[in-house]
């Protein structure tokens, strides 16, 4: 054991121990979860290291022997992602300084040991003097977050895309296939299916948009506004290299904040970007309560649709299926939902000059982004590549809707055609049937109005067509 000193006191740290007295105390004060912070903030926080030293390298601030050495330390925990020295809770108080004294601790403490190989005298480097130089938590603690939520991004993003891809396939599967629409849960006048997945594709790639649009304000981060965004401490030529230089370790296109002050105190982006996954989980949810309405029965509800049978769905009631798929999906809704709400606390509760919220911030997006691509992942491969419309079923329940009357009005009028209708329900006939029996209209032009294309306006029948017959019996 080694004996470590802070500004609180003393304590013992395993001898083998890359972390030290700063990650220590964290682990024990914070004995919330087991969960550590997440693994994309590390490897983003290591970016910054790595992209600091160059940065002070650059400046003069920091010889370039301790700059090598902290850059591969850097490097090893990079290439290795061995982050077990990283015992710091997600959850934890103090504005996300105890996971950046991790990462101090962790890098300098490699970066000795590094040094030291084949030698017998190895280079003291200082995890606030040298890996923080020019830093503060304030600064990369909340860089290190954006390009976490970056990072994270595009897969989701490319889930998104695949999920539009495979509703536009099955829009094109189901172009013609007609059934009842419903409002308000009650018959309405009738569409395809082909219509209602190309509306659902739309929904998500609106999503996807609004993602790829906010892309530009997660990009630009307050690094080299150390403690509340007035730079103190950090040379000209450091403050002015370092997000360049990020950009090119990172692979991603930061910017420097324009307002740095603003930058470090204020968390209204993140409560922006929460506000976009929340509406893509609203979106989701929908979606898939419209699945299980639809699949709902199959011998007593609306079975219009089947879904893939992808597990028993009960203990005691032999051969039933449940649609468990968009169930999952409903519950990962409700939880981004709810994780929303924090974000949305955690960045009204910031005060003056910082957010000292932003752990649990990151934490819920970081959750929110992989649960979303992870859930709609599984509900493409599971669900919706594998739907089938049991068109005949669809076709018949068309054929003895009432409500096909609407087409009637322009031709009949109101009155008379729910007339018909009533009729329709108390003989159990069609409405089609009663308007040909009653001889009110030609029968060319009833089928006319009562063929699949009509009825769903993808081919209106024009006034020409219809000749005297339009508004006549009005």
């Amino acid at each position: 054991m080694r004996l470590e000193k802070d500004c609180i006191g003393e304590m013992f740290v395993p001898d083998d121990a890359l972390y030290g007295i700063h990650s220590l105390r964290a682990k024990q004060n914070f004995p919330i979860t087991r969960e550590h912070v997440n693994s994309l903030i590390i490897e983003s926080y290591l970016q910054i290291k790595k992209a600091a030293a160059l940065a002070n390298q650059q400046a003069g601030t920091l010889n370039k022997e301790k700059a090598t050495f902290i850059i591969s330390a850097c490097n090893q925990l990079l290439l290795s992602k061995d982050f077990r020295a990283m015992i710091v809770p997600a959850i934890q108080g103090g504005a996300g300084t105890s996971t950046n004294m991790n990462i101090n601790e962790v890098v300098a403490n490699l970066a000795m040991k590094i040094s030291g190989e084949g030698s017998q005298d190895p280079v003291s480097i200082h995890p606030n003097d040298d890996v923080n130089q020019s830093q503060s938590t304030n600064d990369t603690y909340p860089t290190a977050g954006k390009m976490a939520i970056l990072k994270a991004l595009d897969p989701l993003e490319d889930m998104l895309k695949d999920l539009t891809h495979a509703l536009e396939q099955k829009a094109e599967a189901y172009r013609n296939a007609i059934k009842v629409g419903r409002t308000q849960l009650q018959d309405a006048v009738p569409t395809t299916f082909g219509r209602s997945f190309q509306a659902y594709s739309s929904m998500f790639k609106r999503d996807l948009q609004k993602m790829k649009s906010f892309e530009a304000s997660l990009e630009q981060v307050n690094l080299g506004g150390t403690a509340i965004g007035t730079g103190l401490n950090a040379s000209v030529s450091y403050r002015q290299a370092v997000t360049p230089i990020l950009s090119q370790v990172s692979h991603l296109s930061l910017t420097q904040s324009d307002d740095l002050v603003d930058a470090t105190q204020n968390s209204d982006v993140f409560a922006g970007f929460s506000a976009i996954l929340k509406g893509l989980a609203i979106n989701l949810s929908k979606f898939c309560n419209d699945l299980r309405l639809l699949a709902s029965g199959p011998q007593t509800g609306l079975a219009e649709l089947s879904l893939p049978k992808v597990q028993a769905g009960s203990s005691i009631m032999p051969g039933k299926v449940n649609p468990v798929i968009p169930e999952v999906v409903n519950q990962v809704a409700f939880e981004i939902i709810g994780k929303d709400l924090t974000v949305t606390m955690a960045a009204e509760s910031g005060q003056l000059e910082l957010n000292a919220f932003e752990p649990i911030i990151f934490r819920e997006l970081l959750i929110s982004e992989d649960h979303l691509t992870k859930v709609i992942q599984t509900l493409i491969e599971n669900c919706v590549t594998g739907i089938k419309v049991n068109l005949t079923h669809c076709q018949h329940e068309v054929d003895h809707s009432s409500i096909s009357a609407t087409i009637l009005s322009p031709y009949l009028g109101y009155e008379q055609t729910m007339a018909l209708i009533k009729k329709s329900e108390v003989t159990h006939t069609s409405v089609k049937q009663v308007v040909k029996m009653a001889h009110l209209l030609p029968d060319s032009l009833i089928d006319s109005l009562f063929s699949p294309e009509v009825l769903t306006n993808s081919k209106p029948i024009e006034p020409s067509e219809s000749g005297s017959f339009v508004n006549s019996n009005r």
